[in-house]
């Protein structure tokens, strides 16, 4: 099976944006990939990883 992907190269100048196709979408549409986004940044930035919790002893020399 062969491939028939295209590919094409811009200069960063002439690039189109995303904002055509967006205006496109329906508003639910808009809005959902909105929540998605927002979320994975939340989960990004104030959910960290969990990881194993620090113990700490302190012993008394006499």
């Amino acid at each position: 099976m062969m491939n028939k992907s295209i590919i094409k190269k811009y200069k960063i100048e002439e690039a189109p944006t995303d904002f055509v196709y967006w205006q496109s979408r329906p508003y639910t549409e808009r809005m959902a990939a909105l929540e998605t986004i927002r979320e994975e940044y939340i989960r990004w930035r104030y959910d960290p990883q969990p990881r194993f919790q620090r113990v700490y002893r302190i012993v008394k020399h006499e």
